[in-house]
């Protein structure tokens, strides 16, 4: 019983650690910028994990409307802000990006959502899924284009 408990505190402290970290902050023309949310507060938080049973030998690389923004190794994971509006992420396992396509998803933003992805395997394909956890990892630093 302490057991689950101790774990659901810990894992609400690091949740909530994991929001309060400063990110990269994506506007809405594509450009990109370090530091922490836009001014006027119309911003939501991304998470982007990578599944447990990813892959050890592969990266993750994330582009939010057509900038990389981040390659995520094993145990780590991408921790930034988006404008409120229309996005659309991208993903692609490296290496050997010739047998592998990057695969898209629109989202929508609100202001202060949070929105967690776990990047996974759909048979053969790489997919975003919706997750309701954040799996305490080190965050990766952003590309810098």
């Amino acid at each position: 019983m302490w057991k689950s408990r101790i774990g659901r505190i810990f894992s609400i402290v690091a949740f909530g650690c994991a929001i309060a970290v400063p990110g990269t902050e994506i506007r809405a023309n594509g450009g990109v910028g370090t530091g922490s949310p836009p001014r006027g507060g119309k911003s939501g938080r991304l998470i982007v994990q990578r599944a447990p049973n990813f892959g050890t030998d592969l990266v993750v690389r994330l582009s939010i409307d057509g900038t990389r923004v981040a390659d995520i190794p094993r145990n780590q994971h991408y921790g930034g802000f988006l404008s409120a509006g229309h996005h659309v992420l991208a993903v692609l396992a490296l290496p050997k990006t010739d047998s592998r396509r990057p695969t898209s998803m629109r989202l929508t933003v609100q202001s202060g959502h949070v929105y967690i992805f776990n990047a996974t395997w759909e048979s053969d394909r790489l997919v975003l899924r919706p997750s309701t956890s954040y799996s305490p990892t080190t965050r990766v630093n952003a590309v810098q284009n």
